[in-house]
């Protein structure tokens, strides 16, 4: 079976549903979907209040006041934030007031205390007040029931703040998605313990469980499988249970040992496609077990693994949470280097993406070896090359995606 990447993406996607909403508590909805319409239980600010620390007057009092001639009225008291008992400002005295606490009866105006000696006692104010200085009114920023937030919105700490102020302490949203992440290969050793000839340290699934959890998910790493059916077959049976998503890397190419592609073919509920794509050809999805989880296998090489993650594990991931758009977001740039690019196969070219006053410039970086970790990690893009296209110059515009912006 043959696909392009468009039809593969496709593929994906409509077999994604978002996962169903739940109330969660605020702090952990950070970075979720909000699924209700939120209206404002209360105003903001629910009362008249100070905006400065300084001293609540009548405004007509102090007419004239300047720096030559001030003007003095005792202080009758102090009104903290927090403060619930009210008081009043009478004709010819001045209240101390604090930053958020509210106006007492009486008063028309704050003077902040830079304006004045700073007396407890009694105040020298030196600067006349205009009626309203320095006072936060109600309801002028929110009233009660008024719509603040829609849902569908990504909730950020923005979001936060308001949802916090207006006193609701749980949304409805959608969660974070369970992502289970499984290495397989006879080859693989835990980073930290010893290689024996012909064996490699296991870093896909530090790069796959990294840019899972980046994206907004919930990961577990299982570790290293062997190349071996029943244990395979075994640990993703056990890992069904929490997953809402299922990345394997390795054993999906035409090898004698490409256990994952031979175990997961049985099931009849998953395709492994050729995709034209360079790199990560070699691709697999499906869905697996009573609750038809989602489940990925992507080729071994690092390079490729990670590149599909980005093509089409971050689209799902999305789509489950609910967001839009599916895709990291994308640019124009002007390339800097020439490079090949193979017919009939959209390419992903590593680069390092910078911008000017002239606007974005892209440089590629290492080679295009699907092994080539070095160059991975000092890209900061992917260049989108076109099917039928077969090569690009210097100077010449390209898409770009970013791979250190999220989308929105």
């Amino acid at each position: 079976m043959r696909r392009s990447v468009d039809e593969h993406l496709q593929a994906v996607l409509e077999r994604i549903a978002p996962l169903p909403p739940f109330e969660q508590p605020l702090l952990e909805t950070l970075g979720l979907v909000l699924c209700e319409d939120v209206d404002a239980a209360i105003s903001l600010p629910g009362f008249d209040n100070s905006a400065m620390d300084g001293y609540a007057v009548q405004a007509a009092d102090l007419a004239g006041a300047s720096e030559d001639d001030p003007i003095t009225l005792p202080v009758m008291g102090d009104i903290a934030a927090g403060r619930s008992r009210p008081l009043v400002v009478t004709q010819g005295t001045a209240t101390r007031i604090m930053t958020g606490a509210p106006m007492p009866r009486g008063a028309d105006a704050v003077v902040p205390v830079e304006w004045t000696d700073g007396g407890a006692v009694s105040v020298r104010i030196h600067r006349q007040p205009p009626v309203g200085n320095s006072i936060r009114r109600a309801a002028e920023d929110i009233r009660a029931g008024e719509r603040v937030l829609d849902q569908g919105v990504t909730l950020g700490p923005r979001q936060l703040a308001l949802l916090a102020a207006v006193g609701r302490s749980r949304v409805m949203a959608r969660p974070r998605p369970r992502v289970v992440v499984i290495s397989t290969g006879a080859e693989l050793r835990e980073p930290g313990s010893k290689l024996e000839h012909g064996q490699i340290y296991d870093s896909n699934s530090y790069t796959l469980a990294a840019a899972a959890r980046q994206a907004g998910a919930i990961v577990y790493r299982v570790g290293i499988v062997a190349d071996d059916e029943k244990q395979f077959l075994d640990t993703l049976s056990d890992q069904l249970v929490r997953a809402d998503l299922v990345i394997t890397t390795g054993g999906v190419s035409k090898g004698a040992y490409d256990v994952v592609k031979e175990v997961l073919r049985k099931t009849g509920t998953i395709d492994f496609p050729e995709v034209d794509m360079q790199p990560g050809k070699p691709q697999g999805f499906g869905v697996i077990g009573e609750d038809s989880t989602p489940i990925f296998t992507l080729p071994g090489n690092p390079v490729s693994a990670y590149v599909s993650f980005e093509v089409f594990i971050r689209p799902a991931l999305r789509k489950l949470m609910g967001r839009l758009p599916y895709r990291r977001q994308s640019v124009t740039g002007v390339l800097l280097d020439d490079f090949s690019s193979p017919k009939g196969r959209r390419q992903f070219v590593r680069a390092a993406a910078s911008r000017n006053e002239d606007g974005w410039m892209i440089r590629t970086v290492g080679g295009h070896g699907s092994h080539l970790l070095g160059g991975m990690s000092r890209a900061n893009a992917l260049i989108v090359v076109p099917e039928e296209v077969t090569g690009m110059r210097s100077g010449e515009n390209a898409e770009v995606w970013l791979l250190d912006e999220e989308a929105s």
